[in-house]
């Protein structure tokens, strides 16, 4: 017979440009980056013990995105959803920094041409946004279509990235 492990899961609270972010760790490994009022936020009580320790260079990487030194996250990510899920999730960390997709274009990429709706409702359900750059994620006619931290954040990080509107961080430089 043999054990069955129980996941350790921890959190804490940064900020950001963006408003305050939850950071949440399964097992020590980054699984959850929430905003305030996120559609699909889970429950407080499932985000575990508050704890900053395990979330040293997930804060950096943030931080150096935020002052526009970093423009591609390198960090290890346990990520709980469907295979489709996960496999969309895999296409949102393609997507380069400053660019956007379509979701017809990533259920393409998916070799499931038909499935844009699916892929709307699965890049909905990411949970670690920012990181998993869902935000560059627009309407098949160049629109903003939703998203789970609100379409005003989503313009504002689109913004950013592009370097077109005034929402540059008061910590970014422009090059």
């Amino acid at each position: 017979m043999t054990a069955t492990h129980i996941a350790t899961r921890r959190h804490t609270v940064v900020d950001s440009p963006y408003g305050p972010l939850t950071l949440v760790a399964t097992d020590g490994v980054l699984s959850g980056l929430f905003m305030t009022e996120q559609r699909h936020r889970p429950p407080e009580e499932t985000f575990g013990d508050r704890d900053p320790r395990p979330f040293a260079e997930t804060i950096r990487q943030l931080d150096a995105y935020f002052a526009g030194e970093l423009r591609e996250f390198d960090l290890p990510l346990h990520l709980d959803g469907t295979p489709f899920q996960r496999s969309v999730w895999e296409q949102l960390r393609q997507i380069p920094y400053g660019e956007t997709r379509s979701y017809g274009e990533l259920a393409e990429l998916l070799g499931k041409p038909g499935a844009s709706r699916a892929v709307g409702l699965a890049n909905g359900k990411n949970p670690v946004g920012i990181i998993v750059p869902c935000h560059r994620v627009i309407g098949a006619s160049g629109s903003l279509t939703g998203y789970g931290g609100g379409l005003d954040r989503k313009q504002r990080l689109l913004a950013f990235e592009n370097g077109t509107g005034d929402d540059i961080p008061s910590t970014a430089q422009k090059a």
